[in-house]
């Protein structure tokens, strides 16, 4: 069983939809423009690879097994991720998109990852010639530039971002398709972005959970700002996004809610104020803050909280987690967090929760996927670790029930370890 997907050939999967659509081995050879002979040892080769029937052959036909069904509804997904981008960049013509190969695919990505044709050759253990030859076919095809050669470095223009980005989607479909077909834990991959409110208990908590119970499934974690993770999401980079949520749509993405949050005033546990339950607005301006920058959500909500121009004082502005947690730690410092930013601390009795969560000041946390994306049974595990961790803060075993509430929509179909 192959696990990475570029070892396929493109042509005998557009192939395999041909057969589905026309029924029959002679039907599809016609569609498909391959020879009745040609087209079935490329069904055979491909059942090789895969290590399963594609297809049941009977008296009347040809009909799709199970695996078949469920490779076939990927395979469709991925083709067009790929026709579509051609249709903004060309205008539509199916035979501009068969005669794409994965060879091309694999060009393009290994230059976009490396950013330079010899280091893209290295990467791929290709000649660099061959590169450049597979990336001037592109170019050829699709009848424009797609790269742009400045210095020693190559970067891609808007063309070839719009083709890498319908290229990065038709990898991750035909490697969803590898995982779930034969249920291969080599190619179970998860692959997300991890927004601040998510980074420090949510994320790892449930990727720990998911390595317990599969030790195969990879993860890719990748960290930065909404917009930069939002970017790498619609690229097809990354599968989903988790952290603080939005109130603004962005085309071709959505949101699931898994819990919501409330900011709290916190300190260390040896401060005066640790564990007061009601404290006083003088009391709490008597100590030094640690605040975060201008214009960030927790600035406003501090000046809120001291709406007079009596300020407490605030030494510090800041915004690594880390370095907030042992300011307050080790000295008088109060400041105001998410929970699920210092949970780990708080079990450890570093910090200690002064007075009631802060009026207004609830938001949603969940994750954010594309529109079209189906994740795999693995996958979909994941997000109900993530559902968990967020509502539960992981004190509690698994729910494998709707004690919890309901999972996200995106997670529902599967509540018990894989």
């Amino acid at each position: 069983m192959i696990v990475d997907p570029c070892e396929l050939n493109l042509r005998h999967l557009r192939a395999l939809l041909a057969v589905r659509q026309a029924g029959s081995i002679s039907a599809g050879s016609l569609v498909s423009n391959l020879t009745q002979s040609a087209l079935t040892q490329a069904i055979g080769k491909l059942e090789r690879k895969l290590d399963c029937a594609l297809f049941e052959r009977r008296a009347i036909g040809i009909e799709p097994t199970a695996e078949g069904s469920a490779a076939l509804e990927r395979i469709a997904s991925a083709i067009s991720h790929l026709d579509q981008a051609l249709a903004k960049l060309r205008g539509s013509s199916p035979s501009i998109s068969s005669a794409i190969t994965m060879l091309h695919v694999r060009a393009l990505l290994s230059l976009a990852n490396a950013h330079s044709l010899a280091a893209a050759a290295a990467a791929a253990s290709w000649s660099q010639s061959s590169i450049h030859r597979a990336i001037g076919e592109l170019e050829k095809l699709i009848g424009r530039p797609l790269v742009e050669r400045r210095g020693q470095g190559t970067t891609l223009n808007v063309a070839g971002r719009r083709l890498l980005q319908a290229f990065r989607l038709l990898r991750g479909e035909l490697r969803s398709m590898l995982s779930e077909i034969s249920q291969n834990d080599a190619a179970a991959e998860v692959s997300l972005g991890a927004l601040p409110i998510a980074r420090p208990f949510i994320v790892p908590t449930a990727i720990t959970r998911m390595v317990q119970e599969n030790e195969h499934v990879q993860f890719q974690v990748a960290e930065g700002n909404w917009g930069d993770l939002v970017e790498q999401l619609q690229d097809g980079v990354i599968d989903l996004v988790v952290g603080t949520l939005r109130d603004e749509e962005v085309p071709g993405l959505q949101q699931e809610v898994l819990s919501e949050d409330q900011t709290v005033i916190l300190c260390g546990n040896h401060h005066p104020l640790a564990g007061n339950p009601a404290p006083t607005l003088d009391a709490l301006a008597s100590y030094p803050w640690v605040v975060t920058p201008p214009l960030s959500p927790l600035r406003a909500q501090w000046e809120a909280l001291f709406p007079g121009s009596q300020r407490p004082k605030c030494p510090v502005e800041c915004e690594s987690v880390m370095v907030v947690i042992n300011l307050l730690a080790h000295g008088e410092f109060l400041t105001l967090a998410s929970p699920h930013q210092v949970e780990l601390p708080m079990r450890a009795g570093r910090l200690s929760v002064v007075g009631p969560s802060i009026k207004g000041s609830s938001r949603s946390i969940g994750i954010i996927v594309r529109k079209s994306w189906r994740p795999t049974p693995i996958q979909r595990r994941f997000i109900a670790l993530l559902t968990h961790a967020a509502r539960c803060g992981g004190a509690a075993p698994i729910a494998t029930d709707s004690s919890q509430g309901p999972l996200p929509a995106i997670a529902s179909e599967i509540a018990e370890p894989i």
